[in-house]
C-alpha cells in the first residue's frame, strides 16, 4: 500500500470538490466557479472540424463533449489578468528545434553562459550549453536495450538475460509483420498516387483537386479515398512515402542484426557503463534536423505560443523551455536519462518532461536516484507510460517510481496514459498502457497538432503527446501558484481530473472492456480548470507538513 499516498489523501481532505466551488471576483460581483465533473449518457455526434481537432486538448468535456482539459475554459474564467511567474520546463526527448516560429521566443537561454568562447563560463562541467546540452552528439539510432543485454550476457542475471531474449524474439516477430505491413501500404500508395496523377495531370496535388474528381471508377474511387486519408491531416503524399521507407529500412535493420552489430555510442568516446564519465556531448541540439521532430512536437504542445494565428495553441503561456537531448531513435542508455534530469534540475528547471520509455534498465539504479534528486529540489517529473496496450503493474516500463511495481520510492513523478478524443466507450487510445498502481492520469494523446522542424506543424499521437499536455497543465500551476510543491501539484493533476466512471474498451480490443477506474491510481482525465481551481484553494491555506 502507498502510504505516501494516504498521507496526501488526508491532507486534500478539505480541498476534495464534492459540494464545493471557489469565487472570483469580477468587477463589483463576486461569481461561483464549480468544478467540472463528466456529462454522463452525452456524446458529440457531428465529427470534430478541422479548428476542433487541432485544438481539442484544449476543449471542455461539458461545453463541448470533447475530452479536453478545459485550458481554454481555464484562460477566460480562471487566468485572465492573473499574473503569473516564468516556469522553465526541460524536454527530455530527441532535440527541440530552437529557431521554430512558435518556440523561438521561449527557449531557455543559460544567462550564466558566454556563448561562443569555448568557455565553462558557469563551471556546470558544458561548455557553452546557451540553450541546453546535447548528451548524444551526432547519435541518432541506436540499439535496443534487449540486444544490448544479448550482446553482453555477463552484465545481468539470468533471468534478466531471458526475459530479454524473449523480448527480442516477440520484437522479431512483431517487426517482420509490421514490415510487411508498411511495404503493402506503400505500395497501395505508389499505385493509387500513380492514378491520381494521371488523372489529375499533376504530381502535386490537394485535397481539393481530389475532391473535384467525379467518377465512377472503382479504382479511382478507391485512390480517393487512400491519398484522401494522408491530405486530410495535412500530410504531404511524398513525406508519406518518405516515412513508410524510412520506417521499412529501419524493420530490416532490425531484422538482418544489422542494428545490433553497430556500436553507435563510440563516436562519443564516453564510457556508458561509468556514471562519472560526464564530459561527452556538446551544445548542438541538432534543431533543424528531423531527428529533432519528436521533441520539437513535445516542446510545442507544453509552449507553442498562443492566439498567434500560427499552427497550434500550447497548453502554458508563461513557460522556457529547456532542449535536453538524451533520447535516440532506439532505446536509450540510463546513463543519459540520469545526467539529463540532473542537468536539468542544477539549471532552474522545475518541471522535465519524459516522453520515452523502454522495457528494459540495467542501470536503473543511477536513474532513480537522479529522480530522488529531482524529488530533493522541488522538482516534478512528468513521464509517458509507453504504448504497447500492456498492462505496466504486470509488465514494467523505465524509467520508472517504484522498484517493486508497488512502492513509490519518489513523490515527484507523475505518468500519463493517453486519451482519444471520442467520448465514449473509446476514449482511452488503442495504445495506451494502463495500469491502476503505476499509471497517474490519462490526458489527451491522439491526433495532437503542435509543432516540428522547419516551422512546420504535423499531427502526432502517443502517451508522448500526452505527458507533454499534463506538463503544460503542470508548468500552468508553477506558473500561478509559485508557493505549491512539486509533490503538491503532482496531487492537484490526480485529485481535481474529471473522474470517469463508465467502462472503456482497453487495447482497441472491444473483447477488452473495462471500468476506467481499473486503468489508473486516480481513475481520472487532467484538467486544467479544477486543477487551477484547487490550486488557488491550496495555496491560500496554511502550510502542512506531508
Amino acid at each position: 500500500m502507498n502510504t505516501t499516498r494516504l498521507l496526501y489523501l488526508s491532507a486534500f481532505a478539505t480541498l476534495t470538490f464534492a459540494g464545493c466551488s471557489t469565487t472570483k471576483q469580477v468587477s463589483n460581483s463576486t461569481v461561483k466557479l464549480p468544478p467540472i465533473s463528466a456529462p454522463l449518457n452525452s456524446k458529440k455526434k457531428a465529427p470534430l472540424s478541422e479548428n476542433e481537432l487541432k485544438r481539442w486538448s484544449q476543449l471542455d468535456i461539458v461545453k463541448d463533449t470533447i475530452p479536453g482539459m478545459s485550458v481554454d475554459r481555464a484562460y477566460a474564467e480562471i487566468l485572465k489578468g492573473k499574473k503569473s511567474v516564468p516556469v522553465i520546463v526541460a524536454i527530455l526527448d530527441s532535440g527541440v528545434d530552437i529557431n521554430h516560429e512558435d518556440l523561438k521566443d521561449v527557449i531557455w537561454t543559460n544567462k550564466k553562459e558566454i556563448p561562443g568562447n569555448g568557455i565553462d563560463d558557469d563551471k556546470n562541467g558544458y561548455i557553452d550549453d546557451i540553450h541546453g546540452w546535447n548528451f548524444l552528439g551526432d547519435i541518432t539510432n541506436e540499439n535496443y536495450e534487449f540486444d544490448r543485454i544479448l550482446g553482453n550476457k555477463n552484465s545481468v542475471d539470468e533471468a534478466t538475460y531471458l526475459e530479454a531474449k524473449a523480448a527480442h524474439d516477440n520484437q522479431f516477430d512483431k517487426s517482420n509483420k509490421a514490415k510487411v505491413k508498411s511495404e503493402n501500404l506503400l505500395s497501395s500508395i505508389n499505385e493509387s498516387d500513380a492514378i491520381l496523377e494521371k488523372r489529375l495531370g499533376k504530381s502535386v496535388y490537394s485535397i481539393g483537386d481530389l475532391n473535384s474528381i467525379v467518377t465512377e471508377d472503382p479504382e479511382i474511387l478507391k485512390s480517393k479515398e487512400i491519398i484522401g486519408k494522408i491530405l486530410s491531416i495535412g500530410i504531404p503524399v511524398s513525406e508519406r512515402k518518405l516515412t513508410i521507407q524510412k520506417q521499412i529500412d529501419d524493420y530490416n535493420a532490425f531484422l538482418n542484426g544489422e542494428n545490433a552489430k553497430t556500436n553507435f555510442r563510440k563516436v562519443l568516446g564516453d564510457n556508458p557503463n561509468d556514471i562519472t564519465d560526464t564530459k561527452y556531448g556538446n551544445n548542438y541540439l541538432l534543431s533543424n534536423k528531423p531527428v529533432s521532430l519528436h521533441g520539437t512536437h513535445v516542446a510545442g504542445i507544453v509552449a507553442q505560443l498562443r492566439n498567434n494565428d500560427k499552427g497550434g495553441d500550447g497548453i502554458a503561456n508563461n513557460v522556457l523551455i529547456m532542449p535536453v537531448r538524451a533520447v535516440p531513435a532506439g532505446d536509450e542508455y540510463d546513463k543519459d536519462i540520469a545526467l539529463g534530469i540532473r542537468y536539468a534540475v542544477d539549471n532552474g528547471a522545475k518541471i522535465i518532461n519524459g516522453s520515452f520509455g523502454k522495457s528494459f534498465s540495467p542501470q536503473k539504479q543511477w536513474v532513480f536516484e537522479a529522480i530522488k534528486y529531482a524529488e530533493s529540489k522541488d522538482v516534478l517529473i512528468v513521464h509517458s507510460a509507453g504504448n504497447d496496450a500492456k498492462d505496466i503493474d504486470i509488465e514494467a516500463t523505465f524509467p520508472n517510481d517504484s522498484q517493486d511495481k508497488v512502492t513509490e520510492f519518489a513523490d515527484n513523478v507523475i505518468t500519463v496514459g493517453a486519451l482519444n478524443f471520442d467520448y465514449g466507450d473509446k476514449i482511452v487510445a488503442y495504445f495506451s498502457n494502463y495500469g491502476k498502481l503505476n499509471v497517474d492520469v490519462f490526458a489527451p494523446g491522439v491526433k495532437i497538432y503542435a509543432t516540428t522542424p522547419n516551422n512546420s506543424y504535423k499531427y502526432l499521437q502517443g502517451t508522448s503527446m500526452a505527458a507533454p499536455n499534463v506538463a503544460g497543465v503542470a508548468a500552468l500551476i508553477r506558473s500561478n501558484y509559485p508557493n505549491l510543491s512539486a509533490k503538491q501539484v503532482k496531487h492537484i493533476l490526480m485529485d481535481s481530473g474529471v473522474a470517469i466512471t463508465t467502462d472503456v474498451i482497453v487495447g482497441g480490443k472491444s473483447t477488452d472492456i473495462r471500468s476506467f477506474t481499473t486503468l489508473s491510481q486516480s481513475g481520472k482525465i487532467v484538467n486544467a480548470y479544477n486543477a487551477l481551481l484547487m490550486a488557488e484553494k491550496l495555496s491560500k491555506k496554511k502550510k502542512f507538513i506531508l
